[in-house]
């Protein structure tokens, strides 16, 4: 009767797997289906593309796209004022996140509890882009790169991962420092963060797509074409290709491919921040599980 039962619940598990794979499965496709029609229609002409809007493998592929993509000039701007972003920015966001995280889990830290609720009331009430933009400007920082960067010096919720990460480590590892005759900095630097690889690389890819993916506080505060983010030259283009559209048939020279360069952008503001990924991927589960379950 046991057998009898045990086989009952294996083939409960079999018709739970099949559902499970073919749930998944479609699920897959749904993700997987828009983003290869992206790429077949970046390298798709446009007399293919009005045949077939679903284009997954293009039979007569074409670079013009990425072609007047790259003439175009503002995505080279882009990229190289993000990349100053990505690499200004999210130094100085991980110095300011893991110090303070550090001392934010030091049991020793006059009005600990304060601090940590204060940090969490932040996370909910803050005073809003106005005052921002008017400390900015009294600032002197507006049309600069430090703006963006400073406005977002560190993220709340990010900072309480990290301090949560660093409430599960050992404390005897802290405190045989201390007989060493280690300093809060030196024990930091030299003892904690060392076996702190899993949090600090997951933060640091978190910060790196906010980083990347920056665009609501550039377009507030930076007017210069020359400080263009990767995310606003792509809002450009996207919106200048709309426009054209609607040119009149006496106007088709100067009209190009709208949906194909669309496509080509939005690719090539992907694709770097992608290639990140699976470096850092193996530290995402202990990383965040850690963080997210002490404290």
């Amino acid at each position: 009767m046991a057998a009898s039962k045990g086989k009952g619940l294996g083939k409960r598990i079999e018709t739970l797997d099949v559902v499970l794979l073919i749930f998944l499965t479609f699920w897959a496709i749904v993700i997987i289906l828009p983003f290869l029609n992206v790429i077949g229609i970046s390298f798709a002409s446009e007399k293919e593309y009005y045949n077939s809007m679903l284009v997954l493998i293009p039979k007569e592929a074409t670079l013009e796209n990425y072609k007047a993509l790259i003439r175009d000039g503002r995505i080279w701007i882009g990229y190289r004022t993000t990349l100053l972003l990505v690499l200004i920015g999210v130094s100085l966001n991980m110095f300011l996140t893991t110090s303070m995280a550090y001392g934010l889990s030091r049991p020793n830290l006059p009005f600990r509890r304060f601090f940590v609720y204060f940090i969490v009331f932040t996370m909910m009430f803050n005073g809003g882009i106005i005052p921002l933009y008017l400390l900015m400007k009294q600032l002197n920082l507006i049309n600069t790169l430090w703006s963006v960067i400073l406005a977002t010096g560190l993220n709340s919720f990010y900072l309480i991962i990290m301090r949560n990460y660093f409430l599960s480590l050992p404390q005897s590892l802290v405190e045989s420092a201390k007989l060493d005759g280690a300093r809060e900095w030196r024990i930091m630097v030299s003892v904690i963060l060392p076996i702190s690889m899993p949090i600090i690389a997951t933060l640091t890819l978190f910060y790196a797509v906010d980083r990347w993916n920056e665009w609501f506080l550039a377009m507030i505060f930076i007017r210069k074409r020359e400080l263009l983010t990767l995310q606003l030259a792509l809002r450009s283009i996207v919106m200048e290709s709309q426009g054209s559209e609607h040119f009149s048939a006496s106007q088709t020279e100067l009209k190009k491919f709208s949906q194909g360069m669309k496509m080509a952008a939005v690719l090539m503001t992907m694709v770097p921040i992608m290639c990140v990924f699976p470096f850092l991927q193996k530290y995402f589960v202990k990383g965040i599980l850690i963080g997210a379950i002490k404290g």
